[in-house]
């Protein structure tokens, strides 16, 4: 018997789309796929983020009552099919899916962009940037309104290509003003393993309602690596202010002496005796 040969992303995709459209028979699609994100960013949350552990059990508790054991368990399936679609390459999976649900055109009107363009922007982005990580030992990438997480797989993947490993060297900070596409951003960035924060906030109005931190900025202790590089930046800028304090106390001022025949300018430093040793 021939090896049965794995699913491609596309057939993930349609496999996703038939157990969610069983499930919304008595939900509704948009409920369904709503709840089967917020299930699965919430059971990855809280398998390392303590912290917000008991409101997030409480919340996925919730969810789940919603639904009786056998659709629970294709909800489960429905996350399986999401691990093996990311596996199969870099992609937008939950963005596309969202797509091809057709969503987008009953939720407030959003779109998510394709994958295919967000990946040429980020080499476009990226190719500028590879040289601070020879210099800083990594980059960070800020994405106001993440969506589903499309710009920032995209910059994974173009940090691939050019030689870097994204999971050692890039971290994002990604923020959406809606808790599905921030869920939908969690889970890709999760199980691509992508150090990230997520917010749960408005970009414009700098409101943080909720934050959303993957394994991979959990596990890779990112909290002291962004510290550590704030505080050098700090310390680099409060030198480079004293520097130029000290270039401005220190000018050099022209005095005219005169002579028979031509005027002569010599230069002379201005006397500042603040942190030296006076001799008369």
């Amino acid at each position: 018997m021939a090896k049965k040969q794995p699913y491609s992303k596309d057939e993930h995709q349609r496999e996703i789309t038939k157990i969610l459209r069983s499930v919304s028979q008595t939900h509704g699609l948009w409920q369904v796929f709503k709840d089967f994100v917020g299930m699965s960013a919430l059971a990855i949350s809280n398998a390392v983020d303590r912290q917000n552990y008991v409101e997030r059990e409480a919340e996925y508790m919730a969810i789940v009552k919603r639904y009786n054991k056998e659709e629970a368990n294709k909800i489960a399936e429905a996350l399986a099919h999401v691990v093996e679609g990311l596996s199969a390459g870099m992609n937008d999976f939950l963005g596309s899916l969202f797509m091809s649900l057709e969503l987008g055109n009953s939720w407030t009107g959003q779109f998510f962009t394709p994958y295919e363009i967000s990946l040429l922007m980020a080499k476009i982005s990226v190719s500028a940037k590879c040289n601070e990580v020879e210099e800083k030992g990594f980059i960070t990438v800020a994405d106001p309104a993440i969506g589903g997480g499309a710009m920032v797989i995209a910059a994974a993947e173009a940090m691939l290509d050019a030689g870097h490993n994204y999971q050692n060297c890039m971290h994002c900070t990604g923020t959406d003003i809606d808790i599905v596409a921030v869920h939908m951003a969690y889970i890709q960035c999760s199980l691509l393993h992508i150090p990230s924060v997520i917010r749960h906030g408005n970009s414009l109005t700098n409101e943080v309602w909720s934050e959303w931190k993957t394994p991979a900025h959990v596990l890779g202790f990112w909290e002291t690596k962004l510290k550590r590089a704030s505080e050098a930046k700090s310390q680099k800028l409060e030198n480079q202010q004293q520097y130029e304090m000290v270039d401005e106390q220190t000018h050099v001022s022209p005095i005219r002496l005169s002579s028979q025949e031509d005027q002569i300018y010599t230069p002379v430093p201005d006397i500042d005796l603040r942190g030296q040793i006076a001799l008369f």
